[in-house]
C-alpha cells in the first residue's frame, strides 16, 4: 500500500513539474493577422438558394417517369431520377419544356402530357 502511494505521488509530482506558469501569446499566423479577414469583412450579403416547396413524380404518356422539384421562386427542377441534380427551368416561359404547376394534376413536359 505504501509503495502504491509513493508511485502515485511521484507521477503526480512529475505531471505538475511539466506545467509552465509563464504567459503565452497565441498568434493566428506567423506573419500577422489572417489575410482572409479583410476579404470576409468586405464580402456582400449571402443569398440562399430557393427552397423546394413540393417534390412530385409524374407518369408521362410514353410511360416514363418525371421527377420535378417545385421551387419557391417560381422555377422547377426537372430530374431524370430521384437522386439526380436536374435542370432548372421556368414553367410556361418561352422555350421552356414544362408547363403547369405544383398544384396541377396534369403537366406538359417536352410536349407530352404527364399525370401526378
Amino acid at each position: 500500500m505504501t509503495r502504491t502511494l509513493t508511485i502515485i505521488s511521484l507521477v503526480a509530482s512529475a505531471a505538475l513539474a511539466g506545467c509552465d506558469s509563464k504567459d503565452h501569446t497565441i498568434v493566428s499566423e506567423p506573419g500577422g493577422p489572417d489575410p482572409m479577414a479583410n476579404t470576409i469583412a468586405n464580402a456582400g450579403p449571402v443569398e440562399l438558394p430557393p427552397a423546394i416547396t413540393a417534390s412530385k413524380t409524374y407518369r408521362c404518356k410514353d410511360n416514363s417517369l418525371a421527377y420535378i422539384d417545385w421551387l419557391d421562386d417560381g422555377t422547377a427542377r426537372i430530374k431524370a431520377d430521384q437522386a439526380g441534380a436536374g435542370t432548372t427551368v421556368t414553367p410556361g416561359a418561352e422555350g421552356s419544356p414544362l408547363t403547369g404547376g405544383p398544384k396541377a394534376g396534369t403537366i406538359t413536359l417536352n410536349g407530352q402530357s404527364c399525370k401526378g
